[in-house]
């Protein structure tokens, strides 16, 4: 398994492209042979009008006729193989790639905050894909033969040459121009284009909102200017583009006809032949083509690009791939020693010097005011949230000792706001296991006390629960989720504000699951503002202000009744409000 180098940050990539090594060689041999073919038309006018006109010969224009064609046969066959052979490097970056892109994109959020949709890594891998699989990568291998075109046309004669070679730096110039005019309104619209599209899904996401209290119209407006933003950087970057691909074009063109009378001149002055005239405006038109495709590609060129430094970047940020030394699973206690967290991308500590030490078979309540820091207690426990300072220890091994797909199986987490997959629920309940198996599945639907209200789908299990769960109400949602956490017998598990959405129904099953969980020897971990959630704890905490204010028995820090709850944990209140 390939590991991640920390420096520089392109050498992944670059170690991607260098397995394809040999298909990179065998494209460049195969543009050597297709430049060399391309000869062909130049070479067949030049024996045409200096051979074939002046002897009258019928037989020797068959044979240039049948030789022509077989070599325009031949290079058609070579571009074909090189084109399909472009698509396959292409595919196979992608193929190398992309679960190491999607696994970073899931990552990402543990080491910043991002501001667009968090999409843009696998937007990155379709644009480089599509550039290799495309006619701009065909410019780049056709380019460097631009020289030696340019040395066959001050063989037919140096002015020729000369003419040729003017042309050619003026098409290098707009090449130039081309990138420094069009590097920044490319960079602003793909910027723009993030933003946008990350504002289209929260307005879907929260539609229901905006269409009940009548701000759609006011979404739609802001939509609208996000939009105009985006596509007047877009037609910037389009408008330079173009009119410097129309300019390559004319100036090619005249090019292509100052050629012509430079030959006639020459001709003219008996230095030259007809056929010279004719071979050396086809010569000069091949010779400038690459450079005329580029700059009509390099829109696609530029945006690649950028995606692969960003692509770069994300891949070198990403966790590397190890194989850390197998552990047993956790079964005795969590202790938590001396954490600080803050939120990924950030300074600001929402966390500080929090420590404790819980045993198996024990239901810890964490109750606190509003941004008091419950939920990053939550995400740090559970291993989301990388500590500042401070370890988060399962049976005394720090979590990073473990495998994040092995530490998964012995924790199971509810968030705050539960998205579940589309799919079945027997999928989503087993984590989508490549070997589900039934049992499983259902001892975690009994646990979390939603076996009976599944059955009752008419498809049951294999019921589609659609993107999100949206053919789900919340508590239904809420609750398989619960049972999603439970799967497998996990050893922790980590519930914040797991009753936000139940019912008293809801609620008791989720009584009875916690109690489930401590009878077997495992750990739960409860964040919740209702006390109804802390029935099953033995044991409280109150955190406020990023600080442990009280930590012990329920008995002691909530009193007899639970109904105290409230009083005390908002009581506990104080200091800073984050997080």
């Amino acid at each position: 398994m390939l590991a991640v180098p920390k420096d520089p940050p392109q050498t992944f990539l670059a170690l991607m492209l260098s397995t394809l090594r040999k298909a990179f060689v065998g494209i460049g041999l195969a543009s050597a042979a297709i430049n060399v073919l391309a000869l062909t038309g130049s070479f067949f006018m030049l024996q045409v009008y200096d051979r074939v006109i002046p002897s009258h010969s019928l037989p020797t224009l068959s044979g240039l006729v049948i030789i022509v064609l077989t070599l325009f046969l031949f290079q058609g066959v070579l571009e074909l193989l090189r084109s399909m052979l472009l698509v396959r490097v292409g595919m196979s970056l992608d193929e190398r790639l992309n679960r190491k892109v999607f696994s970073s994109l899931l990552f990402l959020p543990t080491k910043k905050r991002t501001s667009d949709d968090g999409l843009q890594s696998v937007r990155d891998l379709e644009q480089i894909r599509s550039f290799l699989s495309g006619s701009g990568s065909t410019a780049l291998f056709d380019l460097p033969w631009v020289p030696f075109y340019l040395f066959l046309c001050f063989l037919f004669h140096v002015w020729i040459g000369f003419t040729a070679l003017c042309g050619a730096l003026l098409l290098v110039g707009i090449t130039v121009l081309a990138e420094m005019l069009s590097r920044r309104p490319a960079l602003e619209a793909a910027r723009s284009s993030a933003v946008r599209l990350g504002f289209a899904q929260a307005a879907r996401r929260n539609w229901e909102a905006a269409v009940a209290m009548g701000f759609a119209g006011r979404l739609t407006e802001r939509w609208a200017a996000m939009n105009d933003d985006y596509l007047r950087h877009q037609m910037r970057a389009g408008t330079v583009v173009g009119a410097l691909t129309i300019a390559a074009r004319i100036a090619r063109m005249m090019l292509q006809s100052g050629v012509l009378a430079v030959g006639a001149i020459l001709v003219i002055r008996q230095e030259a032949t007809g056929g010279i005239i004719i071979a050396s405006s086809i010569l000069v038109t091949r010779a400038l083509a690459p450079v005329e495709l580029a700059i009509g590609q390099w829109k696609g060129f530029i945006a690649a690009r950028q995606g692969w430094s960003r692509l770069a970047a994300l891949l070198d940020a990403a966790p590397p791939q190890r194989q850390p030394f197998a552990l047993p699973p956790p079964s005795r206690e969590l202790g938590v020693e001396n954490i600080s967290v803050t939120p990924p991308g950030s300074r600001d500590l929402i966390l500080r010097n929090v420590s404790f030490k819980i045993p198996a078979g024990t239901v810890l309540g964490v109750v606190g005011p509003s941004a008091s820091g419950k939920s990053s207690l939550a995400r740090a426990i559970a291993g989301l949230w990388p500590v500042a300072v401070g370890t988060v220890r399962l049976d005394r091994a720090a979590l990073s000792q473990w495998d994040s797909d092995e530490l998964g199986r012995h924790i199971g987490y509810l968030p705050q706001d539960v998205d579940l997959f589309d799919g079945s629920i027997a999928e989503n309940i087993s984590r989508f296991a490549v070997d589900m198996c039934t049992e499983p599945v259902i001892a975690a639907a009994r646990a979390a006390g939603v076996y009976d209200m599944i059955v009752k789908f008419p498809d049951g299990f294999d019921t589609r629960i659609g993107e999100g769960g949206s053919r789900l109400s919340a508590g239904q949602r809420q609750r398989i989720a619960l049972a999603r956490a439970l799967y497998d017998d996990p050893f922790m598990v980590v519930l914040d504000e797991p009753n936000s959405n139940l019912d008293a129904e809801g609620e008791a099953a989720l009584t009875v699951a916690l109690e489930g969980v401590r009878d077997r020897g495992g750990i739960a971990i409860v964040v919740a503002h209702r006390p109804s959630a802390l029935a099953a704890a033995d044991t409280v905490m109150i955190v406020a202000g990023g600080r442990i204010q009280a930590f012990g028995p329920k008995k002691d820090i909530l009193g007899p009744s639970p109904k105290q709850l409230g009083t005390a944990h908002f009581a506990a209140a104080g200091g800073e409000t984050r997080g």
